[in-house]
């Protein structure tokens, strides 16, 4: 399911400590890498052959690492809209994953690798892994890029039930299938919806709720998990998912990035979008299927 992936690289310190974390999808079976630096048709003109060749040395040298480490590497440096480019060459590819990066906790334009994921994640064709790269500062000043280490230590998936949730669920089961990782199924009673009008039902949905998880819980101990926990906290979704993955416990989310109430004209769903802009952990969002 993930042996073929598309990773999105501007070529910097940061993005190679990005590729840090795809030798570590090795263990999720992935063998086949395209590495895309596109090239955005509204900033280069016609410099393109001139940055192209000077891009292209950062590029083989992380195509190198990926190589030396077993995977088979391609390079591509389309011009045009980057999200476009990376959609169109994931298709062409017959890719299922694209790895984007994001510098701290930011999807800002003017942050690096930020607005290619941002664009991306708005306009997902195909699941979206989110690095997160983060800048630290050593004695003397020097600066530190980290990213993640062993990203399948311990996952955690929040899910609303949703036939979104329960596509991202595959992909869940297929990453425990080769990896054995522990999981944290997550599902939120959403104190906004609840406590005006259903309160009065909150422990009979914790008991619905609780069956569904138990379920989930079998399917992950069948795929070979090493071990499944469950919680159904009471409270904001948004609030506790990040408040989870704060606390260090984790070391990647898997969810989908549209929930109950997902309108096509809205291509990410609140919860997800805020989980992209300020989750520590590398989030792996995987959209709708689509009519």
């Amino acid at each position: 399911m993930l042996s073929n992936i598309v990773v999105a690289s501007d070529g910097s310190e940061a993005s190679d400590r990005m590729i840090e974390c795809v030798l570590g999808l090795a263990r999720a079976g992935t063998r086949q890498v395209t590495l895309v630096h596109a090239f955005s048709v509204r900033d280069v003109g016609g410099l393109y052959s001139s940055l192209q060749q000077f891009m292209l040395p950062r590029l083989e040298k992380q195509a190198a690492v990926l190589r030396e480490a077993g995977f088979t590497v391609d390079i591509q440096t389309p011009l045009g809209f980057p999200a476009y480019e990376l959609n169109r060459i994931a298709d062409e590819r017959s890719a299922s994953l694209i790895v984007v990066g994001s510098v701290g906790a930011s999807l800002a334009a003017d942050a690096l690798l930020g607005s290619t994921a941002h664009s991306v994640l708005q306009n997902a064709a195909f699941p979206i892994l989110l690095v997160r790269v983060e800048m630290t500062r050593e004695s003397g000043g020097q600066q530190r890029w980290t990213a993640c280490q062993d990203c399948f230590r311990h996952i955690l998936f929040p899910t609303d039930f949703s036939d979104n949730a329960e596509h991202a669920f595959l992909y869940l089961e297929h990453i425990v299938r080769e990896t054995h990782a522990h999981v944290t199924l997550l599902h939120v009673q959403d104190q906004a919806k609840i406590e005006r009008h259903l309160k009065h039902r909150l422990e009979e949905f914790n008991r619905i709720d609780a069956e569904r998880l138990e379920g989930m819980k079998l399917r992950l101990e069948q795929c070979g998990a090493a071990g499944v926990d469950t919680e159904i906290p009471y409270g904001s979704p948004t609030r506790i998912i990040l408040e989870r993955a704060r606390g260090g416990a984790f070391s990647l989310i898997v969810m989908g990035s549209q929930g109950r109430g997902f309108i096509h004209e809205v291509l990410m769903g609140s919860v997800a979008n805020n989980v992209a802009r300020l989750a520590p952990v590398p989030t792996l969002f995987v959209p709708a299927i689509r009519p």
